[in-house]
């Protein structure tokens, strides 16, 4: 068979520049601290969010199973819900639909809890990327001004950190929005179930 072959004219040179080439993993350092703090707050809120999502999905399971079986269950915030109104067979229709709202309410927070840390987090990443990308300038325009513009390599560092911190807080930022779109709308599944069966209890109150 025919084999490739790579001919280098360079007689090394080339050679030499592709293996000092840096992956990726190699250029994080490069990001200095602004790096590390956007990638150590991107696991961090990666971690809670899948924790959450997990916990939702546990969570909409009882619910759905819950809509299915007349007797509350508390171990599940619609069964909580349900509860309320068979707790209190003398409330009027007024009192049960404030005692309801109040229980929805209470759910919701719970339902709720920690997901906005996802949402700052996929915000703020970008908003530090672009910090270390100013940083990097600054240590790039320094090196200008100290030994001139003739060796691009004093040079290196400065940009280097700039584009390694904006292409991180990007990386961060992508999923955890879409993670925090996921929770959103999970949660809010959940919600707008509670909202319907409370109202449905409310209506059948004389």
């Amino acid at each position: 068979g025919i084999e490739g072959l790579a001919v280098d004219p360079s007689r090394g040179s080339l050679l030499a520049v592709l293996i000092e080439t840096r992956g990726l993993s190699e250029r994080l350092p490069d990001g200095g601290g602004v790096g590390y703090t956007v990638i150590t707050l991107g696991i961090l809120a990666a971690i809670l969010g899948i924790v959450r999502l997990i916990w939702i999905f546990i969570v909409g399971r009882k619910v759905a199973a819950q809509k299915k079986n007349s007797r509350p269950d508390k171990g599940n915030p619609l069964g909580r819900i349900l509860a309320v109104a068979a707790d209190n067979p003398e409330a009027d229709r007024e009192q049960l639909e404030l005692m309801l709202d109040e229980a929805v309410l209470r759910e919701s927070s719970r339902l709720e809890a920690w997901v906005w840390l996802v949402r700052i987090v996929s915000v703020v990443a970008p908003l530090m990327g672009l910090l270390g990308t100013v940083t990097g300038m600054i240590r790039t325009f320094q090196s200008i001004t100290l030994f001139g513009a003739g060796d691009p390599r004093m040079m290196a560092g400065g940009i280097s950190e700039a584009l390694v911190t904006t292409m991180l807080g990007l990386v961060v930022a992508i999923p955890l929005t879409l993670l925090h779109a996921v929770l959103s709308n999970s949660t809010k599944g959940i919600v707008d179930t509670l909202d319907e069966q409370s109202a449905g209890l409310i209506a059948r109150q004389d």
